[in-house]
């Protein structure tokens, strides 16, 4: 897993700083870490191939819905950045009520996806599942908290 830690932190190194051009950096983010992911989670869950057969089409309908979440993540930092030198307090309730009900939608996506893998492969396919996924998603928090700034 220590190699995977490398790839993905170097896949959230932000390559371009335009904010023209973000939304295009955060699509080729997403199918830069989309690619790392599938590698990962190849080396990492040691399914059999049939359990591989079974196991590949819940994770594409997870990432679908996951993506959904990560938009509207997205676009919350997108309003966090437009309202940052002009914050007032119902604006910082209304983020931060925003954020925080992203973050529990993100668990229980997990949650119920990894329910799914482990009625559907294995348990403890499932476990893998969850620590890898949530290995990556740290990171990705790691990076976007360390690029979003405090309030002043």
């Amino acid at each position: 897993m220590k190699k995977w830690l490398l790839i993905l932190c170097l896949a959230l190194v932000p390559a371009i700083a335009h904010a023209d051009e973000l939304d295009k950096y955060m699509e080729l983010l997403r199918s830069d870490l989309r690619t790392a992911k599938v590698e990962l989670l190849t080396d990492e869950l040691k399914m059999t191939d049939s359990q591989a057969a079974i196991f590949w089409p819940i994770q594409r309908e997870y990432e679908t819905e996951l993506a959904k979440v990560q938009d509207a993540r997205y676009t919350m930092i997108k309003d966090y950045a437009k309202s940052y030198t002009t914050m007032d307090d119902p604006t910082a309730k209304s983020l931060m009520d925003r954020a925080f009900k992203l973050q529990e939608q993100r668990t229980a996506l997990l949650k119920k996806y990894s329910g799914k893998v482990s009625k559907s492969v294995s348990p403890q396919v499932a476990a893998r599942y969850a620590q890898v996924e949530s290995f990556v998603q740290s990171l990705i928090d790691l990076k976007v908290r360390g690029e979003v700034p405090v309030l002043p």
